[in-house]
């Protein structure tokens, strides 16, 4: 099994950053992702990273902005948000999976089977 624990979530003004972080106790995993999700709305793909090279895949709606990388020997996931948005506010997830596969469907909230319990992202104008 895999244990998430997410943290860093908080209140900022539009145009701040902000960093989430998670830790990934128990077994290793291979993919290490970011969700959003905001009532009423389905579970969003943010950002994930493949953790053996780090490679990475973004949704369009925060390139350029947000940043995933990972620390194997921490087994932590980061994700660093900048110039945020009020359209950026949600409960945000970290979800893991031990599967290795990665592609652009990475960011479909199906491909992960550990999820972390969520931290609040509250982006005021």
């Amino acid at each position: 099994q895999v244990q998430l624990a997410e943290s860093g979530g908080d209140s900022v003004q539009a145009g701040g950053s902000l960093t989430l972080s998670c830790v990934a106790t128990g077994w290793t995993v291979y993919k290490m992702a970011w969700f959003r999700q905001v009532p009423g709305k389905d579970r969003e793909g943010v950002a994930t990273i493949h953790t053996p090279t780090g490679h990475t895949y973004y949704a369009d709606s925060v390139k350029g902005r947000f940043a995933i990388s990972r620390d194997n020997e921490k087994a932590t996931s980061t994700l660093q948000m900048n110039s945020l948005k009020p359209e950026d506010t949600a409960m945000y997830f970290c979800a893991a999976t031990r599967e290795t596969t990665f592609t652009t469907s990475s960011l479909l909230a199906e491909k992960y089977n550990f999820w972390g319990q969520g931290t609040q992202v509250t982006v005021s104008s």
